[in-house]
């Protein structure tokens, strides 16, 4: 191979790299807010680092066998991306876990509430015993109690660091019992708990009815895939007018479609979230109501 075909895979892996840091460098600068964006680094460590870096490699080596510049951008952008598409729904799975979770805690809160304790020391109570899904956010709750945060606001802000509809709804039920001396708040919290359950259950149901869709994406895309690897290595003459700076231009809208269709696929295998009601503008709404004049 010439210096300029290294120099194209080259260039072509920069390009994916400089991509995929604009990606996540969007992605969080329109967080909503300080806690979305700890969770949202903290969803991260699940993952492993090597992945974006075998992405790059991976372009830098297509690059340099095809002497494509666009060829190894998108393949550094498919090892990126595609794990996402054709692997299981984690995101899902840590939802899951997490409302599971938010039940086991409001069924705590009402059981250490039925035992004439305040609302504040009975989450006190429950931070050692909490689920571990949302131990560490009920620690940081307690320790914004500790250090004389108001208990509504402390609420909001453990609202966001969950940021689940589900979790809104225990929470909401919390603040207003911080705000008016809510009465008869042990069964609303069992209520809530079982409600939480019940949606637990329903989510399970419709992700079971979804594994055949996506098997049928992963046949797809993996058929596709394969397709296109035979072409490059087993007849290198059928792609000869990629070689082209038009061709390169085709390729990169050719990959770009296939890119959109994959995304596509991979949307329709994902149930869509509820929208979250108690965020930091209706904090703020109500925090401006409680100003005097």
């Amino acid at each position: 191979m010439t210096l300029s075909t290294l120099l194209a895979g080259a260039f072509g892996a920069g390009i994916a790299a400089g991509l995929i840091l604009l990606g996540v460098g969007v992605r969080g600068r329109f967080s909503t807010g300080e806690a979305r964006w700890r969770k949202w680094l903290r969803q991260r460590q699940h993952g492993s680092p090597r992945w974006p870096a075998a992405s790059i490699i991976s372009g830098l080596v297509v690059g340099w066998f095809t002497g494509w510049v666009v060829g190894g951008l998108l393949t550094a952008l498919a090892m990126w991306s595609l794990p996402r598409v054709l692997g299981g729904d984690k995101e899902h799975d840590r939802r899951v876990a997490r409302i599971e979770a938010v039940a086991a805690w409001a069924e705590m809160l009402r059981d250490t509430l039925a035992a004439a304790a305040g609302l504040e020391q009975a989450i006190t109570a429950t931070v050692d015993t909490a689920p571990e899904a949302i131990r560490d956010d009920i620690r940081e709750l307690s320790v914004r109690l500790e250090r004389g945060d108001r208990l509504p606001v402390a609420l909001r802000e453990l609202a966001d660091d969950l940021a689940d509809p589900t979790a809104d709804l225990v929470l909401s039920a919390l603040v207003l019992a911080s705000q008016h001396q809510a009465r008869q708040l042990t069964e609303l919290l069992g209520e809530l708990a079982t409600e939480a359950r019940e949606q637990v259950s329903m989510r399970l149901r419709v992700e079971a009815g979804r594994a055949r869709t996506r098997t049928s994406v992963r046949v797809i895309v993996g058929t596709t895939l394969a397709f296109a690897a035979g072409l490059v290595v087993l007849n290198r003459g059928y792609l000869a007018p990629y070689d082209g700076v038009a061709g390169q231009l085709m390729l990169l809208m050719v990959g770009g479609l296939f890119g959109l269709a994959f995304w596509w696929l991979g949307r329709i295998t994902r149930a869509s979230e509820p929208e979250r009601f108690l965020t930091h503008l209706t904090a703020s709404a109500h925090d401006r109501r409680e100003v005097p004049a």
